[in-house]
């Protein structure tokens, strides 16, 4: 059996992040260049549930993202809303 190190919660964290990389990127640029710079600049400084809806929106469809990002519709579901509202207002400052 073997003991857990410091190292392997490191590990663990840093095979997440590597995970949620790769399902940032999209291929469709619009959506890319707003999703991975989130990802790397903002996404550990989120709260756990910001976190968690980021992981949710990840999951959705690409034209769903690129139409709420686009903003020609919103979100039903009020924590994709919140996420979706926290990107866009970190490229578009009031």
């Amino acid at each position: 059996m073997t003991t857990p190190t410091n190292s392997q919660p490191q590990a663990t964290e840093q095979a997440e992040f590597n995970r949620l990389f790769w399902h940032s990127r999209r291929g469709m640029l619009e959506l890319d260049v707003l999703l991975v710079p989130f990802l790397k600049e903002a996404y550990r400084d989120l709260p756990e549930d910001d976190q968690s809806c980021f992981r949710k929106l990840l999951d959705c469809e690409d034209t769903d993202l690129f139409s709420w990002f686009m903003q020609k519709s919103s979100p039903d579901d009020p924590e994709l809303a919140h996420i979706v509202k926290i990107i866009l207002d970190r490229v578009q400052p009031d």
